[in-house]
């Protein structure tokens, strides 16, 4: 990955953003396969998909690595608690609601 100051086109700036894009979404992929494991594991452990005090931990640490780069805490958290729903949903569609902790 080129730092931004090395780009000199459009062209090559859109290169690296594509490439980014590739990263992320594969990155996105492997956090997905993880939440597919919790629904293996949860049940042995007696917990339901929604643990509220988890997700405030994990957007709490987001928001801070967020701040710690430069980006802003405000956008990564809304992305977080959006994909936070979304893994949520997908464990309840296997574990059902329960009761949250």
């Amino acid at each position: 990955m080129r730092e931004p100051g090395e780009i000199g086109t459009m062209a090559e700036l859109r290169r690296e953003i594509d490439a980014l894009d590739r990263e992320l979404v594969a990155r996105l992929a492997a956090r997905a396969r993880l939440i597919d494991r919790a629904t293996e594991l949860k049940p042995g452990e007696g917990m339901p998909a929604r643990i509220t005090s988890r997700v405030e931990e994990v957007v709490a640490n987001v928001r801070a690595e967020a701040a710690a780069t430069g980006w802003d805490p405000a956008l990564a958290e809304a992305m977080w608690r959006q994909m936070i729903e979304w893994s949520i949903a997908r464990e309840e569609a296997v574990l059902g609601p329960g009761e949250e902790q």
